[in-house]
C-alpha cells in the first residue's frame, strides 16, 4: 500500500474510532428499543385477543358520534381524539383519547360497537410507548418537539459515517474472496477473535444499518424529510406536502362549530361501501373541522398499505383523498418509509431480519471498545523492568 493510502486509512480509523467511542453506548440503546418494539402489533394483539372481538348481532352498530356519548356517559373519560372502526361485525371499536393539560395522554379503550360497553385497557400498550419513545426521542421532555428528535439524527449520521469508513478499513487484499468478507475466524483468541467478531458480523449488517439509518433520518430532521420528497414525489404532490403547517393563531380564526364523526364517516361509507377492513378516524386537534380518515383495504398486508381521505365534519364534503393505488413508485417508497425503516416491507421474516441486527448493536459497541483499549496498550511504549535499573540509567 502506498504512503498515501495507509495516511488515508489512518486518518478513517481515527475519525471510525471517535464516532464510536462518542455514539457506541447511544447507539446501543436506539437499537435495542428499536428491536423491542419490532413485534409491537403482534404482541398487542395476542395479549389483548380476549378484548378485541365481541360476538356479532343482528342490530345495526352505533355510530361513532353515538358511541362516543354512551361511553363518556357512564366512564370518566377525557377527549376523544380517534377511534377506530372495522368492516368485520365482530371487531371492537378501539378508542383513543387526547392529551390531558398535564400532557399525559389516557390509556386508550376497547368498546363494544354495538352497546358501547368498556371490554377493557389495551396491555402492553403503556410500555411500548415508553419503548417508543426512549427510541425516537429518548425520553426527553418535548418528545417530537424536544432536542431527542435531534440527537437521534446525529447519532444516525454517525453510525452512516462509521459504516462507509468500517467498510474501507476492512476492505482485504482480496476482495473476490467471499470466505474472507463473510466467515468470522472464531479459533482466535483476544483481540484478534474481537476485531473479526467485529468486522465480520458488521459486514453482514452493514446494509440492513444503511436502510435503517438513512429512513430513521426521515423522522429525525425536516430538511432531510423534505429533501426525499422533493425528490421522490410528483412536483404538485411534494408542494403540498412540504406546505407549512397552519399556526395556531390562524387556526384560531377558523369555525369553531364542534367537529362530530358521523357525518364524516357517512360520507366515507357512502364512498368506500364495504371496500375497506377498517377505518381510523381523527379529529383535529384545534377548532377546525377536517377529520382525518385513514382506511385499509381487506387485501391490504401491511400498515402503512392505506388510503387517506380528509373530510369536513360539518358539510360532509371531501376535501381531498390520496389513494395509495393512484401513487407512483417514488410516493410508495415514501409511504412505506416506516416499513422500510423496520423491515416489515418484506413480510414477518423482514422484521426479524432487522430485528435481530439491531439486537446485535451492543456487539460491535463492546468489541470496538476492547479493540481500541487494546491498540492504546500497543502503542504505549514498553517499560523496562524496575529490577534491571542501575543508577545512571
Amino acid at each position: 500500500m502506498s504512503r498515501l493510502g495507509r495516511a488515508i486509512k489512518a486518518g478513517l480509523l481515527q475519525v471510525h474510532s471517535i464516532a464510536g467511542l462518542v455514539l457506541a453506548l447511544l447507539l446501543a440503546l436506539i437499537a435495542l428499543t428499536g428491536a423491542i418494539i419490532s413485534f409491537e402489533d403482534e404482541i398487542v394483539d395476542h395479549l389483548n385477543a380476549g378484548i378485541m372481538e365481541v360476538a356479532p348481532r343482528t342490530a345495526p352498530a352505533l355510530m361513532p358520534d353515538e358511541l362516543v356519548a354512551r361511553l363518556k356517559a357512564t366512564q370518566d373519560v377525557g377527549k376523544v381524539a380517534a377511534v377506530t372502526l372495522s368492516s368485520d361485525p365482530s371487531a371492537a371499536v378501539h378508542v383513543r383519547f387526547a392529551r390531558d393539560d398535564q400532557g399525559g395522554r389516557p390509556a386508550s379503550l376497547y368498546v363494544d360497537p354495538y352497546d358501547a360497553r368498556v371490554l377493557g385497557t389495551p396491555r402492553g400498550e403503556e410500555f411500548f410507548a415508553i419503548v417508543r419513545r426512549l427510541h425516537r426521542w429518548l425520553l426527553i421532555p418535548g418528545d417530537a418537539k424536544g432536542w431527542g428528535r435531534q440527537i437521534t439524527g446525529v447519532a444516525a449520521f454517525g453510525l452512516v459515517v462509521m459504516l462507509v469508513s468500517g467498510l474501507v478499513l476492512r476492505w482485504p487484499h482480496r476482495a473476490s474472496s467471499v470466505k474472507m468478507w463473510l466467515k468470522p475466524n472464531l479459533g482466535l483468541s483476544g483481540r484478534g477473535l474481537h476485531r473479526s467478531l467485529h468486522a465480520v458480523i458488521g459486514t453482514w449488517v452493514l446494509p440492513i444499518y444503511l436502510v435503517m439509518t438513512l429512513t430513521g433520518l426521515w423522522y429525525s430532521f425536516d430538511w432531510y424529510k423534505d429533501g426525499v420528497v422533493w425528490l421522490l414525489s410528483r412536483p404538485q404532490v411534494a408542494v403540498a406536502r412540504m406546505q407549512p403547517k397552519v399556526p395556531r393563531a390562524a387556526a384560531a380564526r377558523e369555525p369553531a362549530e364542534a367537529a362530530g364523526f358521523d357525518r364524516a364517516w357517512s360520507t366515507f361509507l357512502h364512498d368506500e361501501g364495504s371496500r375497506f377492513s377498517r377505518a381510523l378516524l381523527t379529529l383535529p386537534a384545534g377548532p377546525a373541522t377536517v377529520i382525518r380518515i385513514r382506511s385499509w383495504g381487506k387485501d391490504s398486508t401491511r400498515d402503512t398499505v392505506r388510503d387517506e381521505f380528509r373530510i369536513d365534519a360539518v358539510t360532509g364534503q371531501v376535501v381531498s383523498a390520496e389513494l395509495y393505488a393512484d401513487k407512483t413508485l417514488g410516493e410508495k417508497i415514501i409511504a412505506n418509509v416506516f416499513d422500510i425503516h423496520r423491515g416489515a416491507i418484506l413480510g414477518w421474516p423482514g422484521k426479524l431480519v432487522f430485528m435481530l441486527a439491531a439486537a446485535l448493536m451492543p456487539l460491535f459497541a463492546v468489541t470496538g471498545i476492547l479493540l481500541y483499549l487494546s491498540r492504546r496498550k500497543l502503542r504505549r511504549p514498553a517499560q523496562p523492568p524496575l529490577g534491571r535499573l542501575v543508577p545512571g540509567e
